[in-house]
């Protein structure tokens, strides 16, 4: 059973990154098709086609490896010094091996001079090209605003899920077993009563709606007898408690412990975790938080290769700030599947999965560089600043920007992300992250 919930985490995931995809050039395909620019191939996947038609001038289709997709454009370049014209596809996968002017030439047909993409406007082409990875927020988008207003996330919550029967340090290994040494001292909280299931609705006078809010008030108490009404079998009871100076845990500005400690009130509780949903103001903050943390993490990139490295091939440790590739999602996409745990929970992990995917890949393709969608907005932005400025300073026009001339560096860009890309697979199938 255990397999079989698995497999079919794996396969929603699966379904979800190719519908990711094709939401993704979607977007190029119909701005393309609104601006009348020949698109002779609209794919999902690469390596053999398994199914396609053709409406119109486009063939649409399915291919046998869903590892990304394509839409190919005619007139992705200006004519070269031959006076040849390219066609290219937005894929970077494709783009690497793709020559950059001779093969699109093969695909021109008559009357198709006015349906290239390089003879649009530069804000045109923009938009072509930003489609795409705005397709990619949008789902993103739409996906956690699902997640935290209609699942919610997980959440400690003022209920009381464990009680410390001694008083235990943070960081001392009794405390991760809750293991208590004969003649130890009773933890306050076991001292006064407390049980499993409480809910605490005041402490010391302060009504509490929070966890967050009983932490940082039992952390300001220490040495003080406190009244602590609960909530118990739907009556409320009051219980005095005193809490002690003990190490804890610090908390960082986000009010999530730290690896260092502090000396601060200690009760001896552990809370319970609950999924609570969110408003659209919260939600909009917990977005902007997570895209904050995503741009820091793309940039961190080239800092984790050494440990990413390390993982892969000397068997060292995946710590949780490495990066996972679309293998290792899946993964985790099956574990999840196969927790103990409800079913809404697990389908709001594979959301979550997918939401950051899609962030991820909205971030990476805004990169400014060859052969990223970024790239060709890069050099859109670029040939219009020549043009305006030719025309502020009296200068003939420069014409169009050779993107094309940028080639060797997009190659060198490919190079480096499959590089990338095979070493995060690597370490994903030999040394895979696992969910706690």
């Amino acid at each position: 059973m255990t397999a079989l919930m698995t497999i079919l985490g794996i396969a929603i995931f699966a379904l979800g990154l190719l519908f990711s995809i094709a939401w993704h050039e979607l977007g190029h395909l119909s701005w393309a098709k609104l601006f009348k620019i020949r698109v002779p191939q609209y794919m999902v996947g690469f390596g053999p086609t398994i199914w396609s038609r053709k409406k119109g001038d486009t063939e649409y289709g399915i291919k046998a490896i869903p590892m990304g997709g394509y839409i190919r454009m005619i007139g992705m370049f200006p004519p070269g010094a031959d006076g040849r014209i390219t066609a290219r596809s937005s894929s970077p996968w494709r783009s690497m091996i793709e020559d950059a002017r001779a093969q699109s030439y093969e695909e021109l047909l008559p009357g198709d001079e006015t349906r290239l993409f390089y003879t649009r406007k530069p804000w045109q082409r923009v938009i072509v090209m930003f489609a795409g990875p705005f397709m990619n927020l949008i789902l993103a988008f739409g996906l956690f605003l699902t997640l935290f207003m209609g699942f919610g996330i997980s959440t400690s919550v003022p209920t009381v899920s464990t009680v410390s029967q001694c008083v235990l340090q943070a960081g001392d290994p009794a405390a991760k077993t809750g293991t208590c040494a004969p003649g130890a001292t009773p933890s306050p909280a076991a001292q006064a009563g407390l049980k499993p299931g409480d809910t605490i609705v005041t402490f010391n006078g302060d009504p509490i709606s929070s966890y967050d809010q009983l932490q940082d008030d039992i952390r300001k108490s220490a040495g003080q007898t406190v009244p602590i009404v609960v909530k118990r079998d739907g009556a409320q009871v009051t219980l005095t408690a005193t809490p002690i100076r003990n190490k804890v845990y610090g908390l960082d500005s986000n009010g999530d412990p730290t690896t260092g400690t502090v000396e601060a009130g200690f009760l001896g509780i552990t809370p319970t975790s609950a999924l609570v949903p969110l408003g659209f103001g919260a939600t909009m903050n917990q977005m902007g938080d997570m895209a904050s943390t995503s741009i820091h993490s793309i940039a961190a990139l080239p800092s984790k290769i050494p440990a990413l490295w390390n993982s892969a091939f000397d068997g060292a440790p995946r710590t949780t700030d490495q990066p996972v590739g679309v293998v290792g999602v899946a993964r985790v996409g099956g574990e999840v599947f196969a927790m103990k745990a409800p079913l809404i929970d697990k389908f709001a992990l594979e959301i979550n999965l997918l939401a950051g995917l899609n962030l991820s890949l909205f971030l990476l393709n805004m990169l400014p560089l060859l052969p990223l969608d970024g790239g060709h907005i890069a050099g859109a932005l670029w040939e219009s600043v020549r043009r305006r400025a030719a025309r502020v300073f009296r200068r003939p026009d420069p014409g169009h920007f050779d993107v094309a001339k940028l080639m060797p560096v997009a190659y060198v860009v490919a190079g480096v992300f499959l590089c990338f890309t095979v070493l995060v697979m690597i370490a994903d199938v030999v040394n895979p992250v696992k969910i706690g």
